[in-house]
């Protein structure tokens, strides 16, 4: 549908705070936390769901955006990370913009953590509801953007994953630069030459640089250093240094892989390996 403008609205904020089952509900006081709710400036509407996310709740979401002219919602459940997209669908469908949402994770960060303290995780959860109630009154609509992405990709990197990605990336016929901060391809495998079971490493390792040495659209560049990286996702800009004689070159790319490797710390500070309780 169109989308409604609501530039000049006050706002009316519709929270829903959900029970999660009992992940939420058996541990803090929801309906408690509405009436709390309730009382807050802009607050035009506010209920409490047994699961906010089932397609019965969507529906009425949806109504009672219409008939309490809501223009921001506050879902009050679990994590943005899983259900911030059906929240966001689900308000669009009746003519707001997706970005005049927000949620407050009262499950994670609240019912989940403090399971043995019920006061104080109901208490909490109010602090996070009105903390996203006072994000919600400064929500604006947003505009999504296209933007041209390069589809050429940067693994850094020349060890086994990094090669192993590298040659990933041109199966699909994507353009790759690989780097590699030593002389030569391999990384910590050039020292391994055997497995657990008796596989000869070293043969995979020099079957594996012959397949990326051989791919023409995987670019190499060893004895390489990092001098810079900017842009963001879809449009990198990368200078290196390569080569014995450190020659400098600007990458452009859409993505980075990080395939480094890492070696265990060994710290030196903080007791470490000098008193049996610190591990």
């Amino acid at each position: 549908p169109k989308e409604i403008d609501v530039s000049d609205q006050p706002p009316r904020i519709g929270v829903f705070v959900c029970h999660c089952g009992l992940n939420i509900g058996g541990v803090v006081d929801v309906p408690g936390v509405v009436e709390y709710i309730k009382t807050l400036p802009d607050v035009a509407y506010a209920e409490h769901n047994l699961y906010t996310c089932s397609a019965d709740t969507q529906i009425n979401i949806k109504e009672k955006i219409k008939n309490n002219k809501l223009n921001r919602v506050i879902v009050a459940s679990c994590t943005p990370r899983t259900h911030e997209p059906l929240f966001q669908s689900t308000i669009r469908e009746v003519g707001l913009n997706k970005y005049l949402f927000e949620m407050a994770n009262i499950r994670d960060q609240c019912s989940w953590v403090h399971m043995h303290s019920k006061e104080e995780a109901t208490e909490k959860s109010k602090d996070l509801v009105r903390m996203a109630v006072a994000k919600a009154r400064q929500l604006v609509p947003l505009q999504e953007q296209e933007l041209e992405v390069i589809d050429k990709g940067l693994v850094i990197g020349g060890g086994i994953s990094g090669m192993t990605a590298a040659l990933n990336l041109a199966s699909q016929g994507f353009e790759v630069y690989l780097l590699e901060k030593e002389d030569l391809l391999g990384g910590f495998a050039t020292n391994i030459y055997q497995t657990l079971e008796n596989d000869d490493v070293q043969t995979f390792l020099i079957n594996l640089i012959k397949k990326v040495g051989d791919n023409n659209l995987i670019h190499i560049f060893t004895n390489s250093q990092i001098n810079s990286i900017s842009g963001y996702i879809g449009n990198f800009n990368t200078n290196i240094s390569y080569g014995k004689g450190k020659e400098n070159i600007d990458l452009e790319h859409g993505i980075i892989i990080v395939a480094t490797g890492a070696k265990e710390y060994q710290p030196k500070e903080s007791m470490y390996e000098k008193d049996s309780r610190i591990v």
